[in-house]
C-alpha cells in the first residue's frame, strides 16, 4: 500500500491507526444507542456501513480517500461487534452463557490466526481483493442476521436515554470496578503479545517464518482455551475457574524470564494464551452481568478499554523490552497488571460471591 501511494511505511500504518480510532472514538457512543434501540437493527445497519465502506477502500484511488474508509469502516465496526457480546447473555440461557462467550471468542481467535495469511493470499492476486472479499463476506453475513437473528429490543417501560444509560452504569457499583480491571488485564497481556515477535527474534534467533510458525501454536492454544474453557467453569464454579486461571498466569509471566530454550518458552506462551482464551469469556459474563439494561455499552466501553490497554502496551512495552534483559521487565509488568485486575475484582466481592 506505501508503494501504492507512494507514502513512507510510517505514514501507511496511519491505515490501521485509521481504523483503531474509528473504533475505539465510536464505541463509546454505539453502546447506549444500541441499548435504546433493536440491537439487531444495529448490528444490521452497521454491518451495511462496513461492507459500504470496505468496498470504498477497494477502489480509493489516493491515500487521503483511503483513510478516510479505514476510519469509517472502524466507526461502522463500532456498531457491529458490541452486540455479539451484548446479544448472547439475551438469546441464551443462563448456564450456557459462558460456553456460548467461548464459541464467539473462538471465532475471534481463528480470525486472527488465519487472517493475515488469508489476506496475503488475497493481495497475491491484487491491492483490490482483500477488500472486496471482506465487503462481500459482510453482505453474507447481513443476511444471515437478518433472516436467523430474533429481534433484540426492549418494551419502552426499560428503555433510557443516552446519558441517562451512561448514569445508570454509574449507579452499578462493579461495573467501573470491572472495567478497570479488564483495561489493566489488557494492557499486560497485550505488552506479552505485542513482543513475542521480537524476543523470539532477539533472544533465540528465529527467521520471520521460524516466528510465524511459533505464534500458530500458541495462536492455537487461545483457541483450545476459547472452546473448552467453560468445561472448567461447569466443574468448579465461574468465580473458582477465574481465580485459578488467573493465578495460574500470573505465575506463567513470573517465571517466563528464567527460560533460556525455545521449546520451552514456547510451551509457557502457548499455556498463557490457553488461559488467556477461558479467561476472555469469563470477563465479558461478569461485565454483562453489571447492567443487563445496558449490555451493549457495556460492550462498547469493554472493547474501548481493549483498544486503550493495547496503546499503551505498545508505548510501555517498547519501553521495557530495551531496557531489561530477557523479556523479564515485560513479563513481570504483565504479571503486575494481572495481580492488579485480580485484586480489583476481589474487592469488588466477585470471589465472595458463588456464580455458577
Amino acid at each position: 500500500m506505501a508503494q501504492l501511494y507512494h507514502v513512507s511505511t510510517a505514514a501507511s500504518g496511519w491505515l490501521v491507526s485509521a481504523y483503531a480510532i474509528g473504533y475505539a472514538g465510536f464505541a463509546l457512543i454505539s453502546g447506549p444507542i444500541a441499548d435504546h434501540f433493536d440491537r439487531k437493527k444495529v448490528m444490521l445497519w452497521g454491518l451495511c456501513a462496513f461492507a459500504l465502506a470496505t468496498l470504498g477502500c477497494g477502489f480509493a484511488p489516493n491515500f487521503q480517500l483511503m483513510l478516510v474508509g479505514r476510519f469509517l469502516a472502524g466507526v461502522s465496526a463500532a456498531f457491529i461487534t458490541p452486540q455479539v457480546w451484548a446479544s448472547i447473555p439475551v438469546i441464551v440461557d443462563k448456564g450456557q452463557i459462558v460456553k456460548v462467550m467461548g464459541y464467539a471468542t473462538a471465532g475471534l481467535s481463528v480470525s486472527q490466526l488465519v487472517g493475515i495469511p488469508i489476506g496475503s493470499y488475497l493481495a497475491a492476486f491484487s491491492w483490490h481483493t482483500p477488500f472486496w472479499v471482506i465487503a462481500a463476506a459482510a453482505i453474507i453475513l447481513l443476511v444471515l442476521l437478518y433472516r436467523y437473528l430474533p429481534t433484540l429490543t426492549f418494551s419502552t417501560e426499560t428503555k433510557t436515554g443516552f446519558w441517562a444509560t451512561y448514569a445508570s452504569i454509574g449507579h452499578q457499583s462493579n461495573t467501573w470496578p470491572y472495567l478497570a480491571a479488564y483495561f489493566i488485564f489488557q494492557t499486560g497481556s497485550f505488552t506479552v503479545i505485542t513482543f513475542i515477535a521480537t524476543w523470539f527474534t532477539h533472544s533465540f534467533g528465529l527467521t520471520l517464518t521460524g516466528v510465524g510458525t511459533a505464534m500458530i501454536a500458541i495462536g492455537a492454544g487461545n483457541l483450545i482455551g476459547a472452546l473448552f474453557g467453560n468445561r472448567l467453569v461447569t466443574a468448579i464454579g465461574l468465580t473458582k475457574a477465574f481465580l485459578i486461571e488467573l493465578i495460574v498466569l500470573i505465575a506463567i509471566y513470573i517465571i517466563l524470564p528464567m527460560v533460556h530454550q525455545f521449546w520451552l518458552a514456547e510451551c509457557f506462551l502457548t499455556l498463557s494464551f490457553v488461559l488467556n482464551g477461558c479467561l476472555f469469556p469469563i470477563f465479558m459474563t461478569t461485565l454483562q452481568s453489571t447492567a443487563t439494561q445496558a449490555r451493549s455499552t457495556i460492550s462498547s466501553l469493554s472493547n474501548a478499554a481493549m483498544y486503550f490497554g493495547e496503546t499503551l502496551a505498545g508505548i510501555i512495552g517498547g519501553w521495557l523490552f530495551k531496557t531489561t534483559p530477557n523479556y523479564l521487565g515485560i513479563a513481570w509488568f504483565a504479571a503486575l497488571m494481572i495481580a492488579i485486575a485480580l485484586s480489583l475484582y476481589a474487592r469488588a466481592g466477585l470471589f465472595r460471591t458463588k456464580q455458577h
